[in-house]
């Protein structure tokens, strides 16, 4: 069977971490960012963990992580 293909765009996004889990970086900090609140800004800058729900559709697009 041949090796299985990683979604290049999920491993760019997505990094696993020990306890089963995948980080990624919120949305929202790109542009337009003086309407937007400090506390917005600051939560926004923070990573955060892939949703139970999302997450067999990362490990499918991840294979070997």
């Amino acid at each position: 069977m041949p090796k299985m293909k990683t979604k290049r765009s999920a491993a760019k996004r997505f990094k696993a971490v020990g306890n089963g889990k995948f980080k990624r970086k919120r949305a929202n900090l790109r542009h337009i960012l003086e309407k937007k609140q400090t506390s917005a800004k600051k939560r926004a800058g923070k990573t955060d963990y892939v949703a139970k729900s999302d997450l067999g559709r990362v490990k499918v697009m991840l294979p070997y992580a």
